[in-house]
Parts: C-alpha cells; sequence; structure tokens
C-alpha cells in the first residue's frame, strides 16, 4: 500500500509538472502571437504566361512600371497556365510558380501583406478561381495576415472607354484611313462576364464604326466580325490583339499563314488584314491603368 501511494504522489508530481510545463509554452506562444510583426510587403503579379519570348516584353514593361510606382516593394510573378509553366520548365529550364505556389513561398518567407494584382482583361473565371484561392492565405493561423486582389483592366464603362482611347492612340497605326477598319482580338471566356466583350464592341462602335471586338473563344466571334465587315465591302484591317501579350493567339490564331487563322480566313474574304503585334503590357498607359487598380489595393493593405 506504501509502495502504491508513493507511485500514485510521483504521477501527480509528474503530470502537474507536465501541466506546468505546457502552461508556459502556452502562455510564451500566446506572447509571441500577441506581437505585432513588421510589416514585410509584396506584389504579385499575375498573368496567363507566355512561352514566346518577344511577348515577354510586355512582362518587362509591366515589372518596370510597377517598380516605379512601388520603390522597395518585392514584386513577384505567377502564370495560371500550366501548361505555359511546364513548357517553360522542359524547353527552357524556367521554373514559374503558380499563383498558390508563389504565395505559398511568401507566407513561408514571412511577408505579411500581399496585394495580387490581375493581369488579365476582364474578372472572368481565371480571376475569380485567384480571387477566391488568394484570400484563403489569409485566413490561415501563423500565414500572410492580409492577401487583397487586385483588379482586372476592364471593371466599368469607365476603364473600357479609357482602353479603347488609348489603344486607338498608342497602338492602331496613323497610316490606318478612315474606311479601313480596326479589329481587336480579344480571348473570350466561359465564364459570364465574357458578356463584356461585347459591351466592348458596342463601345468601339459608338466611337468609331469601323471599330470591332471579336474574341477565340467567346463573343462576338471572328464570324460576326468577319460577316459585318463584308457587309460594309471593308477592304482593309487592321488585327490588334486585346490581350496582354502578343504571343501564341496573336502570331497563330490572329495573324498566322494557317487557313483558319483571321488573317486567311479574311483574305478569302477579299480584305487585306494588317496585324499588329504589339501586347497591351507594351502600352505604358495600359500599364498605368493595372497600376491605378493596385494602388487602390496597397492603400488597404
Amino acid at each position: 500500500m506504501h509502495i502504491q501511494r508513493l507511485v500514485q504522489q510521483m504521477m501527480a508530481v509528474a503530470v502537474a509538472a507536465l501541466v506546468a510545463v505546457c502552461f508556459q509554452a502556452a502562455t510564451a506562444k500566446a506572447m509571441e502571437h500577441g506581437k505585432k510583426k513588421e510589416d514585410k510587403i509584396a506584389i504579385l503579379l499575375v498573368t496567363f504566361g507566355t512561352s514566346v519570348e518577344k511577348a515577354q516584353a510586355s512582362f518587362t514593361n509591366i515589372e518596370k512600371r510597377v517598380k516605379a510606382a512601388f520603390p522597395g516593394t518585392e514584386v513577384r510573378w505567377a502564370y495560371t497556365s500550366n501548361i505555359i509553366r511546364k513548357k517553360l520548365a522542359k524547353e527552357e529550364g524556367k521554373q514559374i510558380d503558380s499563383p498558390e505556389m508563389a504565395l505559398a513561398r511568401l507566407m513561408d518567407e514571412g511577408y505579411t501583406k500581399v496585394a495580387v494584382q490581375s493581369l488579365h482583361m476582364i474578372p472572368g473565371a481565371e480571376f475569380h478561381e485567384i480571387n477566391a484561392n488568394a484570400r484563403l492565405f489569409g485566413q490561415m493561423v501563423g500565414g500572410i495576415e492580409q492577401v487583397k486582389v487586385s483588379l482586372p483592366l476592364l471593371i466599368s464603362d469607365e476603364t473600357m472607354e479609357q482602353a479603347l482611347k488609348i489603344i486607338t492612340t498608342k497602338v492602331v497605326p496613323k497610316e490606318r484611313k478612315a474606311g479601313e477598319a480596326v479589329v481587336f482580338m480579344g480571348h473570350g471566356t466561359h465564364h459570364p462576364t465574357d458578356a463584356m466583350y461585347s459591351a466592348l464592341m458596342y463601345k468601339a462602335q459608338q466611337m468609331d464604326a469601323n471599330l470591332y471586338v471579336g474574341t477565340v473563344e467567346g463573343h462576338p466571334t471572328f464570324e460576326e466580325i468577319r460577316d459585318m465587315l463584308m457587309a460594309k465591302k471593308i477592304k482593309k484591317a487592321y488585327l490588334i490583339p486585346f490581350m496582354t501579350v502578343a504571343g501564341d493567339h496573336a502570331m497563330n490564331d490572329m495573324a498566322g499563314d494557317e487557313p483558319d487563322s483571321w488573317k486567311s480566313q479574311l483574305a478569302k474574304a477579299g480584305i487585306e488584314s494588317v496585324p499588329v503585334m504589339k501586347g497591351l503590357g507594351e502600352v505604358d498607359a495600359i500599364v498605368d491603368m493595372w497600376i491605378a487598380q493596385l494602388k487602390v489595393a496597397m492603400a488597404h493593405l
């Protein structure tokens, strides 16, 4: 009995000691969490991506202007396209993060606040995926304290009008004559916001009856635009990518020599086309529209 009582006393002392140690550790941890971390801020630029070397001029220009607008702030990149990331890794040895991996790295490196800038044209499917996933990083215990997702290029009537004015002034060739058409190539999306391209077309037509907006994978379709050009007996059209980069879509779907390219189909319809291989990321005034959105996001961090 005496030995059993002694063992019980020893066990009680051990449990009490363990509780005390756990309490001290929890108290220390709570005090540590209670301390305000020094802000460590980063900007994450998110785009579909491109494997076309010449198209990288858009990304180079965007990064330069973003760094000038936010000196001393860490700037990172992420591509949403898994295909592009794998292709770059395999063919060029370039490792580009997905948005989720880029945010995980920033979290691991102790960044407390991150502004995620969407470099897309419209708030379509990719933007909403980025928005949903990025916000989760701001909800993790011990993770990034605040994540703010900034809006893409076109979000209102005003931004549509602003972008069209910039492009017609800075990108459309000066030698274009009044009776010649300008056809912008948008990407299009299965998301309901695809309707923004139809709204953009309406805005373009209000500015100039010979400005058109077609899409590769949405509406208005190229066939609709082609038929409109034929009905007006247009003989010449300038083809301009309404995209961040003049990448694969611009090179092949718009300006390629294959029978199904926009250029080839217009030629078949008796319309001469002049491709303008310039991504919108190469246009300073367009980049500044993204930066204006980013400034709003940074002000909320």
